[in-house]
């Protein structure tokens, strides 16, 4: 997200209007009807079922975050493979990601003190989409419990660029809790916008120096979001992945990206 201007939000009118944190974007998202074809290269990948050229975890904790509107039912398949390959693996016991994102990070802490308190590790989180962001920013406030994060597609950067469907799910959301609808009890009217005065935003729009290793995993045939908000300013820490939006989170090479990432993190 950018930075954005001071707003006053008790004058009347549309506190989301010119929001420079929420941006629509062109992105083809017909593309994310191919994730099929990510789905099926995991499923007759080596490195899938063996690990093959991947490094073997040593029993460190991990927790996978999923991306928005989705649960952890969506990271089965990598939850399942980081722990073939070695890892202590937990699902973020989030629900379902479509709520007030400063109150699903706080679950996910939750999530990430247990990992450690059972482990005495500090914690891997790896996120995908909205997850990503939900992982950086408990590592940014929370370093003590983090050893890292990988984001999967996450626009960290400049300003949520993404398709005008996704814009406008986030605005129903908001929309669906005015109106006393049972889905995001925790949603305030300034969620998913730049307006919020919440820890996450301001790790979104001004994040301090990370104190942990962060790494960026991002698609250039991304359909949902930009994928120049994906990158790390350091080339160094990205990886590129040749896959749709939602195929980062089961794409073979995405999966050898996670792993050779995990061991650059400390123990």
């Amino acid at each position: 997200m950018a930075a954005s201007p001071a707003y006053s939000l008790g004058l009347g009118g549309d506190v989301f209007r010119e929001d420079p944190s929420m941006q629509p974007a062109s992105t083809p998202l017909w593309r994310e009807s191919l994730f099929g074809l990510d789905l099926l290269a995991l499923l007759v990948s080596p490195t899938y079922y063996f690990g093959c050229g991947v490094p073997r975890g040593r029993g460190e904790p991990v927790v996978v975050v999923p991306g928005f509107l989705a649960t952890d039912a969506s990271l089965a398949e990598l939850h399942g493979w980081l722990a073939r390959i070695g890892y202590r693996v937990y699902f973020s016991n989030i629900g379902r990601n479509a709520d007030c994102p400063d109150h699903i990070a706080g679950t996910l802490l939750d999530t990430v003190r247990l990992a450690h308190q059972e482990t005495g590790q500090r914690v891997r989180v790896i996120g995908h989409s909205l997850g990503g962001m939900l992982a950086r920013s408990v590592a940014l406030d929370y370093p003590e419990h983090v050893a890292g994060v990988i984001s999967m597609g996450s626009p960290f950067r400049d300003s949520v660029r993404a398709h005008p469907i996704i814009l406008a799910a986030a605005s129903s959301l908001r929309g669906a809790r005015r109106n006393g609808g049972g889905i995001g009890a925790n949603i305030r009217s300034t969620c998913f916008s730049g307006h919020c005065t919440c820890a996450f935003t301001k790790n979104m729009i001004a994040p301090e120096a990370y104190k942990v290793p962060h790494f960026a995993i991002y698609s250039k045939v991304d359909g949902v979001v930009e994928w120049q908000s994906c990158r790390e300013d350091d080339d160094t820490l990205n990886d590129e992945v040749n896959s749709t939006h939602v195929g980062l989170a089961f794409h073979p090479a995405a999966y050898r990206a996670i792993g050779r990432r995990l061991r650059e993190m400390p123990s």
